[in-house]
């Protein structure tokens, strides 16, 4: 008995393309374990210019263009000189985060054309919400990424975890060496709980980017070494 041959024409197609630059090997070992269907929780850390927020969102949308179900969430914390108080900016909850959108409007007008960026915003495909926001909440199918998560203290980022619900995937992007609430900081702590085998049976990874990583620039490179080796006297 003949096999019938299975048309690439029946295969659902893509909601929408998604641009890139040339993957690195270390890239696509990311972007491999984001789009595993096992992987729930990723803990993306790395130096400033490392492609943590790329990365997280190229994978977001990578999910979300063959999904219609999903939705895409970009959660970052409100920061002014270390203090969470947004009255310093004019406007309501919405128009006061906007500033802080910038990196993922950024990222999202240099993956997709203009008129599936438009698209998707205004049909709430894709939204942003402050951190401080979330308690209360709960994620089902859902791509959510947390953004500059060392300005998270602990239990915000108890509060973003214990978010995530059935058919979602999370992905927490930081550096450790960048935190502007220094001791306050979660982030090195809760990568710390969660960097064992028990957890990645569970669906939660860590993802370590280096120096090495960088893509920013050489100059870049430089100074995260010196940073890294550099000690208070």
């Amino acid at each position: 008995m003949s096999k019938k041959k299975v048309s690439n024409n029946s295969l659902p197609k893509p909601a929408f393309t998604v641009r890139s630059l040339k993957l690195t090997e270390k890239q696509k070992s990311l972007l491999f374990l984001s789009l595993d269907n096992k992987s729930k929780i990723v803990f993306i850390n790395g130096p400033a210019g490392s492609s943590k927020t790329y990365m997280g969102i190229y994978s977001a949308l990578n999910l979300l263009r063959n999904n219609t179900d999903l939705d895409l969430l970009y959660v970052r914390t409100i920061i002014e000189s270390a203090d969470r108080n947004m009255g310093a900016l004019p406007g309501d909850a919405e128009e006061k985060f906007n500033p802080y959108m910038s990196p993922l409007i950024d990222k999202l007008n240099e993956m997709l054309a203009p008129s599936v960026v438009k698209n998707l915003l205004l049909k709430h495909k894709i939204q942003a919400m402050p951190i401080n926001f979330l308690r209360g909440a709960s994620w089902v199918n859902k791509i959510v990424i947390a953004d500059e998560a060392q300005n998270f203290t602990f239990k915000e980022l108890i509060t973003l975890i214990t978010r995530l619900g059935e058919g979602s995937k999370l992905f927490i992007c930081g550096d450790i060496m960048q935190s502007d609430i220094h001791t306050k900081s979660g982030f090195a702590n809760m990568i710390n709980i969660f960097n064992d085998k028990e957890s990645e049976d569970q669906g939660i990874f860590n993802f370590k980017f280096g120096k090495s990583d960088i893509k920013r620039s050489e100059l870049l490179k430089y100074i995260v070494e010196k940073l890294e080796n550099y000690s208070n006297p």
